[in-house]
Parts: structure tokens; sequence; C-alpha cells
């Protein structure tokens, strides 16, 4: 398994491709074997072989694909988990994806727990500061497409009243301000969340706090704010997470 995994690094190095000679030379193994692993990895779609050179295979691209994927989950992971512990506030990621609300990261500890997901977020976007802010994000049509599927309704008493009010505050809604939520969600919490628009995909960072602390909220977003805008060129914040 070592040795394959030597030749397999050796080609990606060679982006014209190498023949089995170099490949062994490079990686120290006597040309037999390195003949034997080459077919086995051909075979396997690993590598592929033209006219004498071996270049990455079908099977070696999907598996550098997931491991950058994972990289990149686990980038956001530590990220969220850092501004968890900066600011002391449970750190939500989500993204609108094919019509869809998507919770994709949550990092919170014992002591300052998550909100639990009473009510499917997918359906009730109007009621959380998630779904509110990635909904402001999306042009009038794709809104309007989100609630005729997913209709407004009552979740809490503090919920906002039906589709045109919620059209009316989506509008008014300041381009990179934090979408604040006070109890339309749970009742006993407060939420807050941050517009990240990356390309065409609409994303958000959050936060939730309860009831008691609702003081903190705005001062806790606008630092989670500054926290994401001086890490996302570098973060690229994984809109394919």
């Amino acid at each position: 398994m070592q040795r394959a995994m030597r030749l397999l690094e050796r080609v990606a190095e060679h982006e014209y491709g190498a023949p089995a000679k170099q490949l062994a030379r490079e990686t120290r193994l006597a040309l037999p074997t390195a003949y034997h692993l080459l077919r086995t990895l051909v075979h396997e779609g690993y590598l592929r072989r033209e006219k004498g050179l071996f270049f990455l295979g079908e099977a070696a691209e999907r598996l550098s694909s997931r491991e950058a994927q994972q990289k990149r989950r686990s980038t956001v992971v530590d990220a969220l988990a850092r501004w968890r512990d900066a600011i002391g506030v449970p750190v939500y990621y989500a993204m609108y994806r094919d019509g869809e609300i998507e919770v994709m990261c949550v990092s919170d500890t014992p002591g300052n727990p998550a909100v639990e997901e009473w009510a499917d977020f997918r359906e009730t976007a109007h009621a959380h500061a998630i779904g509110q802010c990635l909904l402001s994000q999306l042009d009038e049509e794709a809104r309007r497409d989100h609630l005729d599927r997913y209709p407004v309704r009552p979740v809490t008493p503090y919920t906002v009243r039906d589709g045109n009010a919620l059209m009316k505050r989506l509008e008014s809604m300041r381009r990179m301000a934090p979408v604040v939520e006070r109890q339309e969600y749970a009742l006993g919490t407060v939420c807050a969340a941050i517009p990240i628009t990356v390309g065409t995909t609409a994303a958000t960072m959050a936060i939730s706090l309860p009831l008691q602390q609702a003081d903190r909220l705005l001062p806790a977003a606008q630092r989670l704010q500054d926290e994401v805008g001086r890490l996302l060129g570098s973060l690229a914040i994984s809109i394919s997470i």
C-alpha cells in the first residue's frame, strides 16, 4: 500500500505524465515491482496509461476531491470552534443550496448549547435568523418560490405574521447588517445571523443566546462579523462544504 501511494504521489507531480522506468527510479522500487503496481493502479482506475506514460486516473482525482472537501470542512469546523470559544456563544454555519436551507455545521458547548431544532429548519426559514438572513440574499423570485413551498406559519407568538410582512422585512434589511430574531423560532432565545455571499451562493454565520442575555447579541454578532471578515479570504468559507 505504501509503495502504491508513493507511485501515486510521484505521478501527481508529473503534469505531462511519466514512464514506468522514471517512476521506479524516483520511488526507488525495482522495475518489475513498479510495473506490477502501476498495472494494478491502472486496473483500479487510479492511474491511466497513454503512449507509455502514466497519469492520474479518475479514481485518484475523485479521492483528491474528497480529501480537499474534508480539509475545507475541517477548516470551517476549526474556525467555528475558535469563534465559539472567543465570543462565548454557539456558532452556526448555514447556506442556501438547491432551494433549501441547510445548516452545515454547529459549534456549541454544554455551557452554551445550540438551539434545539424542534421545528424543521428547512420549513421555518421565516422564523429564524439563519433563514431570514439567507432569504434576504435571494432575489424576489427565489424568495417567493421558497415561500410558496414553505408558507409562513406561526412557530411562536412572536413569529412574523404572514408572507407579505416577511417580504417587506426582507426588502428593508441592509445588505451586510446582522439579521436579528427575538423568540420567533424558540421561546427564551434570541439569534443573530450575518450574511456571507460568495459568488452567487448565499451563506451565513449565526449565533444564539438566552433571552436574558439579549444585550450581548448585537456586540457578539458584530465581533463574529469582524472575525469572519478577517478570515473569509483565506478560509474561502467552504461554500461546497
